[in-house]
């Protein structure tokens, strides 16, 4: 099962957990003898704790080891984390924890052969092993881990597109009558015959030359129309959408959870803005 830094899991874990940091808090013994401080934590894909990543203070031992949750005792009032039976023997045989270490079942099975050996000579197979089965190193003691959640509601807003209708182009032909002018020319041909005051005069017959045939042409013409049918761009449509925006405000009741403490007797109550009753 891999295991993942507490902060990789839950990147707002402070708040998770009320403002508590974890990361803060030094290691005591059951005694009060500061060995260490709490550098890390390591938890499961489910969010359970299983390890706490020590940095160790004992003696003339320093470096980072892991510490079973089950073998720690979480005092947030106080800052600390009482840890039982830590040895200097141990931290010199436990596996150093670095922050590039690869935390695989062959590792996790090195650190528990070390705590195992003040609780007793116990083999699980590695391949089926479960943190259930040793509740020992991975239970969470409820008197030292008791935990209690208070919840509040939120008002949370999200989007969903819907379909509020649709536009749809065509095209469709209508037929009108058109009608235009052109103006033509035609051609005639005008004879005039005029009345010479010749007429009548004898002309001497030398001078006179009678022909038979054409003696004169001409060509006659007019103009036709010519009409015919042709398409031009008359309009372009183009189409595109727009997008409108708008702000939509909601408001509603909403609840929240707060911590209330009763106490009774000579106690030393401590917590973080919590409202004591006596």
């Amino acid at each position: 099962m891999p295991l993942y830094k507490l902060e990789e899991f839950d990147p707002n874990y402070r708040e998770t957990f009320g403002g508590d940091d974890i990361k803060s808090l030094n290691l005591y013994t059951e005694g009060g003898t500061e060995v260490g401080a709490v550098a890390d934590a390591l938890v499961d894909q489910n969010g359970r704790f299983r390890y706490l990543v020590i940095d160790t203070s004992l003696d003339s031992v320093g470096k980072k080891i892991l510490l079973p949750i089950g073998l720690a005792h979480i005092n947030y009032p106080a800052g600390r984390v009482y840890v039982d039976g830590l040895s200097k023997q141990q931290v010199e045989h436990l596996p150093e924890y670095q922050d590039n270490t690869i935390v695989d079942q062959e590792f996790e099975e090195m650190v528990r052969s070390i705590y195992r050996s003040t609780l007793g000579a116990v083999s699980y197979e590695l391949e089926s092993y479960d943190y259930e089965q040793e509740p020992t190193l991975y239970g969470l003691n409820e008197q030292s881990h008791q935990t209690l959640r208070l919840y509040e509601e939120r008002l949370v807003a999200n989007k969903h597109r819907v379909k509020t209708g649709e536009v749809a182009l065509g095209k469709h032909i209508e037929t009108d009558t058109a009608r235009v002018t052109v103006p033509i020319t035609k051609e005639r041909v005008v004879i005039d015959r005029i009345q010479l005051p010749e007429i009548g005069t004898v002309v001497d017959p030398n001078e006179i030359k009678f022909e038979e045939g054409e003696v004169a042409h001409i060509d006659v013409y007019q103009e036709t129309p010519e009409i015919h049918k042709e398409a031009f761009v008359r309009e372009e449509v183009r189409v595109r959408k727009v997008v409108d925006r708008d702000i939509v405000e909601a408001q509603d009741t909403i609840r929240r959870e707060e911590l209330d403490i009763d106490t009774s007797g000579n106690l030393n109550v401590k917590g973080n803005s919590v409202e004591v009753h006596e």
